[in-house]
């Protein structure tokens, strides 16, 4: 076993043609452990160098809806009219903090996506009391 730590891109290939042969070995022997090891390294170097952005909400929701062979009508319930669904489809109108509520609740798709990006109606739309300080 020769394990170095992933620093370079030519390191990072080698790290994934190796893991490529030991892909399938049994936990607890050699080349298990080895794989292991790769990949714990592997992984600490893509989260470093190679970081997936998360998708916009709109990406989310085609996602899901392409993953569960939804239509555009399937949405009605979580977000309204079929010309709401078809806005908020093409960006043209934001998200609203009971469509969110019910995406989550009703696709499983993460608040913590939905609300990317100003999808949620500005707080500018509604004003807050005098004295009150916003939530950051």
């Amino acid at each position: 076993m020769n394990i170095r730590p992933v620093k370079t891109e030519a390191d990072y290939d080698a790290a994934l043609a190796r893991i490529k042969e030991l892909w399938g070995a049994e936990s607890g022997t050699q080349d298990g452990d080895e794989l292991d090891m790769l990949l714990v390294l592997v992984g600490a170097y893509e989260d470093e160098h190679h970081s997936v952005p998360p998708p916009s909400p709109i990406e989310a929701i085609r996602f899901v809806m392409e993953q569960k062979s939804l239509k555009n009508s399937d949405l009605i319930p979580y977000l309204g009219s079929r010309p709401r669904v078809s806005k908020i489809l093409n960006g043209k109108r934001r998200l609203t903090l009971k469509m969110i509520r019910s995406l989550n609740s009703g696709l499983g798709i993460p608040v913590e996506i939905l609300i990317r990006d100003h999808s949620i109606i500005s707080s500018d739309a509604v004003s807050a009391p005098k004295g009150s300080e916003s939530i950051q």
